[in-house]
């Protein structure tokens, strides 16, 4: 049983069977959100959705970064990402049509970053993450 389903722009529907969402800058006291940290953070985030999904390929959405008008420190001007991180594990039907259906699905880790702390549910989900073009991105495997 899966936790929501996500309806893609392209129609076809993913079934999210795990999510796992983070504060973004959650237990973080030094310097102030900025390129160099974000893209740290980006790929720890990634590195540890490989670990934890390694069957499966991993995809990052590219997150929004704002950039308030705030002091430029010496690490470049403030840039601020979604305040959710979140690592999700999709599957739906299978990309090959000729693996059996009842035998075979397609699956995918999606990395992402959106502004709360919710469940993305059928077309409601964040529109970068209904973009995700699952035929060239995601795997089939064995159920």
């Amino acid at each position: 049983m899966s936790l929501s389903r996500v309806v893609l722009a392209s129609g076809r529907s993913l079934d999210l069977s795990e999510l796992r969402l983070s504060s973004t800058y959650g237990g973080w006291l030094e310097d102030y959100p900025c390129k160099p940290v974000n893209d740290l953070k980006i790929q720890g985030l990634v590195r540890a959705a490989e670990r934890a999904f390694p069957a499966t390929p991993v995809h990052l959405v590219p997150p929004p970064r704002e950039y308030p008008d705030q002091y430029t420190g010496a690490f470049g001007p403030v840039e601020v990402l979604p305040a959710v991180a979140c690592v999700g594990a999709f599957g739906s039907t299978a990309l090959d049509p000729e693996h059996d259906p009842i035998l075979y699905g397609s699956s995918l880790t999606v990395v992402w970053f959106q502004t709360t702390a919710r469940v993305p549910y059928d077309c409601d989900a964040e529109p970068a993450l209904r973009e995700i073009m699952w035929e060239q991105l995601a795997r089939d495997r064995e159920l």
